[in-house]
């Protein structure tokens, strides 16, 4: 399941990346603080879908709970492999 994050956090890991990939010679940023802010706005992004289709993932078990239940089907297996499933048709990444 998503980590929940704090925007400092996400704006050091913006930070880092931005950092890394200047480092690494792959980009060069004339306004490194708008970039950072905008890695940082897509890191924020891509973690609410996580989020997002978490909550869907979970509505669709609570759906099936009683099937879940009477065929011990184990939740946290069936989590992942729905969350899989959907995110591939999507085409989220996790």
């Amino acid at each position: 399941m998503a980590m929940k994050m704090t925007k400092n956090l996400l704006n050091h890991m913006a930070y880092r990346i931005v950092k890394g990939l200047v480092a690494q010679g792959l980009i060069t940023a004339e306004d490194r603080n708008r970039l950072v802010e905008s890695v940082s706005t897509l890191l924020e992004e891509e973690i609410q879908k996580e989020e997002q289709l978490e909550e869907e993932v979970r509505n669709i078990l609570l759906q099936h709970s009683d099937k879940i239940r009477v065929e011990n089907v184990d939740y946290q297996e069936m989590f992942r492999m729905i969350k899989q499933k959907i995110a591939k048709e999507r085409g989220i990444v996790l």
